[in-house]
């Protein structure tokens, strides 16, 4: 029924499925019902839902009928509760009433275009076969140009990334590495500032040292302009390779990563971009500070990159994320390079590029592992420039009526773009509980049986729909939690662009920090300013439910949207507790059968626990008699690693005897191979992520987020006082 070729959907079965679907969709909103015959009908749609999301899972061939009619169904049920909201319901007795109104009802119309058009976009996952270049002769393949921006990281994370980029399986002669420097350009050296200007120098001279030493390309513009697009397409005219890939300064791949996807690009001469998953080799400040389930949830990230990006490659849609991804040199050329209109350039070049006629691909193989922001307040400027970027793509590019764009491609972009607006809806759901609750607006008309026929069958529809197509890479109210933690700054970020589209500039998300103690978020000030207001909320709306017996059933409605709300922003104090985390290197869990070896000879043997680029974790089979603190390990991994042998140094052995910590002893001879070892092999990545790509149930959900919540309320509570009572001290003491 549908095409996995690079082209992307077929127009006849696809065509069908959707005039069968839409035409269904049309006959369950246009029948007439009063409250009940639709509460009915509801129930029979849920049931449907249900039984269809639970078939789609199943594997035979009816599986996407299945899906589609779950999606179809479900839809049917939004789209016909947004009728009845905007027909029957938009009614107030004052103006201010009428305003909250339209807004609390202007925020569902964008919530429920988003979740149709999320629901088309993914409803067909593509996953594409695995290929490779051992099946292309060797003079057939491109030259090719590793081009790896860097404006302030350190050295030492540099050249894991450049020991890394060298390894990549290719023909040597083929391949060239390249470190563009934009933290030491001649504007940088030469700036007034004499101690930045110093910095500058001196970076200069250690990382071109560095790249001499390794073997790699070093570049320095002399200006800083148009940030990262502008120092790739500096680059662009220094090098010549065929084929061009961008990797973040963070970013390290891993030996097969040419090997899956330059073939794409081999094969097809109208592919421009071949992009693959960003595995975040250590957790962001959500699943770290709140969760604490790194290794057992799945991801923000793998939500993007395990669902979405596939079920945009359905529809010739995937786009370029700025990293982990091969370019051709000639289709950039075409539109001048990286596009730089907008701060988020990767997506914008990859916009321009398929209004041009040319294709994507989209790899869905964990080959670069990089570092997510380790603070909120990083995180916070990362989601920041995100959302400005993709606005000002709406705003310039204008992605509805581009008309060298498919359909598809174009419901494709506005999904993504779309999606960033969130802050807008997400502060009204926030805040209009508190306009009935506490200043008596009439927000919601409707009897508790039209909620029960129309809002309920809508949400749980949404609900429903969400877990069939995000459930293995999202757990429930976790991306209610993230929109909550963006939503009050992004909003801010969005405003400035809407007011002037081209003001909004690049902002390099920081890497690689160290927190040496646990402390409270400096942003915490504006969640603790949404606590009081929902607590008021729901102290005011106790008190309705007495002293107002007429409106109880609204209320206890209102009230139950409040808690729901409260429960939320609850949570977030979790993640807004910095915990101390003085670790340089991302520890990750592994399992690789591995031999500690003796200067004489003996053995011991056991599982991996955790590996990073400092050492390892290991679980022996037997016991730790006699273990020296000098040892060697050996392993022999399948594919492409081969035999590994490393000098190693014992650190701690358990009181048990079971587990045995111990570091590489790192020197120029080995570091290679700790590289390749500890970051080279995809497989590795791979097993990781299905280990936390799993679905859970809603309640198991909810369950998680009540009771991870409640201690960091408590360490909000002690942690400010402490520092109250500290400045307390410090004041008397000064005088």
């Amino acid at each position: 029924m549908f095409s996995n070729s690079v082209s992307g959907p077929r127009s006849g079965g696809l065509v069908i499925v959707f005039i069968a679907g839409l035409s269904l969709l049309g006959l369950l909103l246009l029948v007439p019902m009063d409250a009940w015959s639709q509460l009915l009908v509801s129930a029979v749609l849920l049931i449907a839902v249900h039984l269809c999301s639970q078939e789609s899972r199943a594997y035979h061939k009816y599986q996407q009928f299945f899906r589609m009619v779950a999606i179809f169904l479900g839809l049917a049920l939004t789209v016909r509760y947004l009728i009845w909201r905007g027909l029957y319901t938009l009614t107030a007795t004052d103006v201010l009433s009428l305003v909250a109104v339209w807004l609390l009802y202007l925020a569902e119309i964008y919530a429920g275009i988003t979740h149709v058009m999320g629901c088309i976009v993914n409803s067909l996952p593509l996953s594409r076969p695995l290929k490779t270049i051992r099946n292309i002769p060797e003079e057939k393949l491109p030259t090719v140009d590793v081009l790896i921006p860097t404006y302030n990281e350190p050295a030492e994370l540099l050249e894991v990334t450049l020991r890394a980029a060298l390894m990549l399986k290719y023909p040597q002669e083929k391949l060239a590495v390249h470190l563009l420097d934009d933290g030491s350009t001649e504007q940088k050296i030469t700036q007034q500032d004499v101690a930045a200007a110093n910095r500058a120098g001196a970076r200069k001279a250690e990382l071109s040292a560095m790249c001499e030493r390794l073997g790699v390309h070093y570049h320095a513009r002399k200006l800083n302009h148009h940030a990262k697009a502008g120092n790739i397409n500096d680059a662009l005219l220094e090098t010549n390779g065929e084929l061009i890939v961008v990797l973040d300064a963070d970013h390290v791949p891993t030996m097969d990563f040419l090997d899956h996807t330059v073939p794409w690009l081999v094969e097809n001469e109208k592919v421009f971009l071949v992009q693959t998953p960003h595995f975040m080799a250590n957790p962001d400040p959500v699943e770290r500070n709140y969760f604490s389930a790194f290794s057992r949830m799945p991801s923000e990230n793998d939500m993007f990159y395990g669902t979405i990006q596939r079920g945009l490659d359905f529809w010739s849609a995937s786009f370029f994320c700025g990293s982990a991804a091969v370019l051709r040199r000639s289709h950039l050329e075409m539109v001048g390079g990286l596009s730089g209109e907008s701060i988020t350039e990767d997506a914008e070049t990859a916009f321009d590029l398929h209004a041009m006629g040319y294709e994507s691909v989209y790899v869905d193989r964990p080959m670069v592992s990089g570092l997510a922001p380790e603070t909120f307040d990083a995180f916070v400027t990362q989601r920041m420039r995100w959302a400005q970027g993709m606005t000002q793509i709406l705003l310039l590019k204008k992605p509805f009526m581009e008309k060298k764009l498919s359909w598809h491609q174009r419901m494709g972009y506005m999904s993504s773009i779309l999606f960033w607006l969130f802050p807008f809806a997400r502060i009204i759901f926030l805040l209009m509980p508190l306009a009935y609750l506490v200043f008596g607006m009439q927000v919601y008309h409707a009897s508790m049986t039209e909620i029960m026929a129309y809002t309920m069958p809508h949400v749980i529809a949404t609900y429903m729909l969400s877990t069939m197509l995000f459930g293995k890479t999202r757990w429930p109210l976790v991306s209610e939690l993230y929109e909550i933690l963006q939503c009050i700054f992004t909003l801010r970020a969005l405003t400035k662009v809407f007011r002037n589209p081209r003001a909004p500039s690049f902002v390099v998300t920081p890497k690689g920090e160290n927190l040496t103690q646990t402390f409270i978020s400096p942003l915490s000030g504006v969640f603790y300013a949404l606590l009081l207001l929902v607590g008021v909320a729901m102290v005011a709306g106790v008190v309705k439910m007495v002293n107002e017996p007429l409106t109880r059933e609204l209320t206890a409605v209102v009230l139950g949207w409040n808690a729901f709300n409260l429960l939320l922003l609850v949570s977030v104090m979790g993640v807004l507790v910095e915990r101390k985390q003085v670790r340089e290197q991302a520890r990750l869990p592994a399992n690789d059968y591995i031999s500690l070896i003796g200067s004489d000879g003996n053995a011991w043997t056991g599982h991996l626990i955790d590996l990073s680029m400092g050492g390892a974790k290991l679980r022996l089979s037997g016991d730790t008699a006699g273990l020296p603190e000098k040892v060697t390990l050996i392993t022999d991994r399948e594919g492409d690693l081969g035999k590994v042998r490393l000098p190693c140094q014992v650190l701690s052995v358990s009181p048990d005897n079971k587990f045995v910590r111990f570091q590489f002893v790192q020197d120029e001879g080995n570091i290679d191979q700790i590289v390749r070892f500890v970051l080279g092999d995809s497989r590795r990545w791979q097993s990781f992520q299905r280990r936390r790509t799993r679905p859970v149930s809603y309640w198991f959900g909810v369950k998680h987020v009540l009771r991870v919540s409640v201690r960091p309320a408590f360490q909000h509570l002690y942690l400010n006082s402490r520092r109250y009572w500290q400045k307390m001290r410090t004041a008397k003491g000064s005088t």
